[in-house]
């Protein structure tokens, strides 16, 4: 039984990007889920589902739903863990809908990330994942050095340069001088990137995300409620997770492929989409090198072609708000939020012109030992 197509994004909120919100984890998620369902057309009296994911930095359903009044949740999802299990929280919640086990879900994370708990920071315990004790002891622990040793992989192996991950910063901005809500809106070029100072070799500054505070959420509700509701009807159509290989304590065999090489068949086959389908891909841009390393590993290029490939600019619109590197990060929702607008066709001066079918993706699975992603599917 698959659940493609049945259930659809119905609304979008955020709360203002920042270096310091000056409130709550509580408060932010609060508004992220009150400006979802205002832009869907909805009230808190239709809402019977919560979700996020969180890694100790955010404020579970459990405390949301009563300080938003809701007393008859039928259905809630607190996921532990961080970036990978970002698109994850909808499929399943979509999932809930699909079965009936609820009928409006507002998926949300809320992330102080600058102000309070900055990733990967120091002079705290270290998070409570097995893996952890095999990097804490030695001070491999911040998210930068753990990726940076997965691009020098893939430049040792097929020539990538910094270049070529300069063009994904450079375009990825481009995109963000156009995006009212981004962090970042001034234009850069590659002598910017090139310039800008080391953070943890191969990386520079400007291939890393942008430290955020703020909130994004999305409604989940049936394609059939969506579309008598406000906007243009997006309906997921593809929905997976998975994985098992983790970088730290297992046994990978290549480091230059994810875990999304072998969750994307999957993916494509329950939305009866490819490659070639898709128009827009927003991809979980916590490096550069997460952007390149899945145009490989979900099909765009061959394994080893993503650094000429980025420099040649085909394949779809990539990260078209700008993206962690350039929008802000709130661990993956905001991509969620965008492909949305690119289907409904509201994204403005950055809007790609017909566009019908968008990829999203979490974290590919570096970190942690899965990955998730989405195919939607715009009705106009």
């Amino acid at each position: 039984m698959t659940f493609r197509d049945k259930t659809a994004l119905a609304g979008v909120g955020y709360t203002p990007f920042s270096k310091n919100s000056g409130v709550s984890t509580l408060t932010l998620a609060m508004e992220a889920v009150l400006a979802a369902l205002d832009d869907a057309g909805l009230t808190l009296d239709d809402v019977d589902g919560l979700a996020t994911h969180r890694v100790g930095d955010s404020t579970p359903p459990w405390v949301v739903a009563p300080a938003l009044g809701l007393t008859n949740v039928s259905w809630y999802l607190d996921q532990f863990g961080g970036g990978s299990v970002s698109h994850s929280v909808i499929g399943q919640a979509a999932m809930a809908v699909a079965s009936g086990v609820a009928r409006t879900v507002v998926v949300y994370r809320a992330i102080n990330a600058r102000s309070e708990f900055r990733m990967g920071g120091t002079g705290r315990g270290a998070a409570p994942i097995f893996d952890s004790q095999y990097q804490a002891p030695y001070g491999y622990f911040a998210p930068p050095q753990q990726f940076a040793m997965y691009a020098r992989a893939h430049m040792n192996a097929y020539g990538t340069t910094h270049e070529q991950l300069g063009a994904i910063s450079v375009r990825q901005r481009a995109y963000a001088v156009k995006n009212a809500r981004a962090l970042k809106r001034d234009p850069i070029t590659l002598d910017d990137y090139l310039a800008s100072r080391w953070i943890a070799e191969p990386f520079r500054l400007l291939d890393c995300c942008l430290e955020t505070d703020g909130a994004c959420a999305v409604v989940v509700t049936s394609a059939e409620r969506a579309r008598d509701l406000a906007h243009p009807t997006v309906l997921i159509s593809g929905a997976a997770w998975g994985g098992g290989d983790s970088f730290f304590s297992g046994v990978p065999t290549d480091f230059t492929t994810t875990e999304a090489a072998r969750m994307a068949p999957r993916l494509y086959a329950m939305a009866g989409v490819g490659p070639g389908d898709v128009d827009v891909a927003e991809l979980y841009d916590c490096f550069t090198y997460s952007v390149l390393v899945q145009l490989e590993d979900y099909g765009f290029c061959a394994k080893g072609e993503g650094g000429p490939y980025v420099e040649s600019g085909e394949g779809p619109a990539v990260n078209t708000h700008g993206g962690f590197l350039s929008e802000g990060y709130v661990h993956g929702i905001n991509h969620v939020a965008e492909a949305v607008a690119q289907l409904r066709g509201t994204a403005g001066d950055r809007q790609v012109e017909g566009a019908e079918v968008a990829l999203s993706t979490a974290q590919p699975g570096y970190v942690l030992a899965g990955t998730s992603a989405l195919i939607l599917r715009g009705e106009r």
